[in-house]
């Protein structure tokens, strides 16, 4: 799709925050998926939204073999994709949510990065293509992220690590917590500029209400497309910093993007756990936007904080958290 240039005083106060590499991804994504497209009606939304992810798909890395399935529910099949190393025993399955706002994505979307962790980590990767709001409002996505989880716990004896980023991050929080006494229960999440419906009257979403990539009124949109008659401010399925216990749920890795107003989210979940004698990080990558996993071939940033995340999930897979951070709750910062 051709686009005008861009004028750079349209940056705003990200002109000189943000590295140049980073502004080329950022207004790459807006001239395929303008941020005017949410007004739009839903079809088309998610037409242009997988044209882009077209336009950004990496490929998948050789070695890396990936088959489709269902997982039959009591009124309906989910379908997932399943990665693995060809020739390789895997040593742990990572279930994977992909993220678009409970209203775009599917197993398309996220494969090259579904993929990529397959290949740094070695382990299975079970990528989940939960229903999508409006046509299927809370708890929709949530029952087929769940039953998904219930399907790997079932039919596999591997170590299960949660993971999903932004739409994606907030269901891997709901499992976690709703299967956390669970005999199958993950042994880590990881989750990726997760929104888990936190306080936006709180740091980041006030600092970076008008964010690139995403703005406090793309978050509204998304809530309230989601959102089933009636829904509970405090339904921890649907916003997970909701919960009222945060308890014996599995060491937790929450990586955030400085400029990003679901950020303090990540920080807040931290805190929350650390509270209840739980073991987390929350990494806050400084000079990020939202949706950054797709700039991992063109921004060195961005390449740097993928290989931590896929180091992250690898070391969760491996060791039940034991080896992520000789200071458990230290917030960490990255160059």
């Amino acid at each position: 799709m051709a686009s005008d240039p861009i004028d750079p005083a349209s940056h705003g106060k990200y002109a000189d925050l943000l590295d140049p590499e980073l502004w080329d991804y950022i207004d790459k994504v807006n001239s395929r998926y303008p941020p005017e497209i949410v007004a739009a009606p839903i079809a088309e939304q998610r037409a242009v939204y997988n044209r882009m992810c077209v336009a950004f798909h990496q490929g998948r890395p050789e070695g890396v073999i990936a088959s489709d399935g269902l997982v039959a529910t009591a009124s309906y099949a989910i379908p997932v994709r399943r990665y693995r190393v060809a020739d390789k025993a895997a040593a742990a399955t990572v279930v994977y949510y992909h993220g678009g706002g409970f209203v775009l994505g599917d197993l398309d979307s996220h494969d090259d990065i579904c993929a990529e962790i397959c290949a740094g980590t070695g382990f299975e990767v079970v990528s989940v293509d939960y229903r999508l709001a409006p046509e299927h409002l809370h708890p929709a996505s949530f029952d087929d992220a769940f039953a998904v989880f219930e399907w790997i716990a079932a039919t596999s004896t591997l170590p299960i690590v949660l993971c999903g980023e932004s739409a994606g991050g907030n269901l891997a929080a709901a499992v976690a917590q709703a299967t956390r006494h669970h005999a199958r229960h993950a042994v880590g999440q990881v989750l990726i500029y997760p929104g888990l419906g936190g306080d936006e009257t709180g740091r980041s979403y006030v600092e970076h209400a008008e964010a690139p990539l995403l703005s406090l009124a793309d978050i509204d949109f998304y809530r309230r497309v989601r959102s089933a008659p009636g829904q509970s401010a405090d339904d921890p399925t649907f916003s997970p910093l909701k919960d009222r216990d945060f308890s014996d749920l599995p060491p937790t890795i929450i990586v955030t993007a400085e400029c990003d107003p679901l950020s303090s989210d990540g920080e807040t979940y931290r805190e929350k756990i650390l509270a209840a004698g739980g073991r987390a990080v929350w990494r806050e990558e400084p000079r990020l936007v939202h949706s950054f996993l797709r700039a991992r071939v063109s921004v060195p940033r961005v390449a740097d904080a993928f290989a931590r995340i896929v180091g992250d999930i690898a070391r969760l897979g491996a060791s039940d958290g034991a080896l992520i951070s000789p200071s458990w709750g230290v917030k960490e910062r990255s160059a």
